[in-house]
């Protein structure tokens, strides 16, 4: 039996969806700055970009603090426990139907696979495009701080960060659709509470 479960914070609802809406604006900028879009214009995209980024590091700050404060980082801490059911429930199981075999808490809200995604996220993914970001900015000042990289060597790296976060936000999207019924994360995501 189904049953609502209060799960998600405003501050929780507000950092995703504006997370959300930074990194896809982003993503549409910085193509664009590779020339594989044409939407703003070059230098509009470019100046876009930066100041979408400045958005995102102090949106991803005021989460840190939330996170640290509040305890939710608890939620991130990688277990082992299920981790091979789940990545049979995601290969084989959602598509014939079977129920999830983890159960959603509001103390447990993320299961394993979850936990060492966003975590990926978190520790490799974002510092990633930030440091690569600000040494982008800085090109100019290399030589002063002895650095010693190519500006297309950091480039491809910032490039390959972001195709990396194209492809946890498609993923992470579908994902999205596979509650019963298809929109209960969605809808969860949106209202706080969803039914588990």
């Amino acid at each position: 039996m189904a049953q609502k479960l209060y799960l998600y914070s405003r501050f929780e609802r507000f950092w995703h969806w504006s997370q959300a809406a930074l990194i896809i604006f982003l993503l549409l900028t910085g193509f664009e700055i590779h020339g594989s879009l044409e939407i703003f214009g070059y230098e509009k995209a470019y100046l876009y970009h930066v100041y979408a980024g400045v958005a995102l590091v102090i949106l991803t700050a005021f989460a840190i603090f939330w996170h640290l404060t509040t305890g939710a980082w608890r939620h991130y801490w990688p277990v082992k426990e299920k981790i091979p059911q789940i990545c049979y429930y995601y290969v084989i199981g959602i598509f014939r139907g079977e129920p999830h075999p983890f159960e959603k808490r509001p103390d447990q809200k993320l299961n394993p696979l979850q936990r060492l995604a966003y975590i990926f996220l978190k520790l490799i993914l974002f510092p990633l495009q930030f440091i690569t970001a600000f040494l982008l900015l800085t090109y100019q000042w290399w030589s002063y701080l002895g650095i010693e990289a190519t500006f297309r060597k950091v480039a491809l790296w910032h490039t390959a960060g972001a195709f990396a976060f194209l492809f946890f936000l498609i993923i992470h999207t579908y994902l999205t659709t596979t509650g019963r019924p298809w929109y209960n994360h969605i809808r969860g995501m949106i209202l706080g509470w969803e039914e588990v």
